[in-house]
């Protein structure tokens, strides 16, 4: 069974002539699904709107008993 990882998107989103920057953190299985999720988020930008610069996973906080 595949586990679920945190990952970490930083990058700029060019709205209406303004560069502004972001980061924002989502659950998926692999990079390519938390990209996914980015761009099909509520932030109304269109893909080439945004310039991603990095992804990294990152470990989930939490007590594993």
């Amino acid at each position: 069974m595949s586990e679920v990882k945190k990952f970490r998107i930083t990058g700029d989103l060019r709205k209406r002539g303004e560069n502004l920057h972001f980061k924002k953190e989502i659950r998926a299985l692999k990079k390519e699904d938390a990209l996914q999720g980015l761009y099909a988020s509520r932030h109304k930008a269109r893909k080439f709107e945004i310039i991603i610069k990095t992804v990294e996973e990152v470990p989930e906080t939490g007590d594993q008993a």
